[in-house]
């Protein structure tokens, strides 16, 4: 039987929590900044996946920078309607932003309750 060498882990600690906390905060009150708290969460989160060896925190990071990347995609689909009409391109971005609001209190809820994200 091979030992395991418990000085590879990283034990969490509450700065650590704190980050993530941050991070689901930052990404949660991005529209007040027209998107830019969300860029500053995304360069954080790459950052600290990269780290991260806990696999709880890996899911939440991998889940933020998810919900971001599909926020923008779908942002740029929709950017169209603008063209057409006024309303379609309103009613799409509450649409996507609700989308967004809601994955991001879902994985802060499941984040502070200690779960880890499973799917999407």
């Amino acid at each position: 039987m091979s030992e395991t060498d418990l000085a590879e882990f990283d034990v969490k600690n509450s700065s650590d929590r704190t980050v993530m906390h941050v991070l689901y905060g930052l990404h949660t009150v991005a529209w007040m900044s027209m998107g830019m708290l969300a860029v500053i969460a995304l360069i954080v989160n790459y950052i600290k996946r990269g780290e991260e060896h806990d696999a709880i925190y890996l899911s939440h990071h991998n889940y933020m920078i998810r919900t971001f990347w599909w926020t923008i995609l779908w942002l740029a689909v929709a950017s169209p309607l603008w063209l057409l009409l006024f309303l379609p391109g309103v009613l799409a971005y509450t649409i996507i932003g609700l989308w967004y609001l809601y994955r991001c209190l879902r994985g802060w809820l499941r984040f502070t309750n200690g779960d880890p994200i499973l799917t999407d």
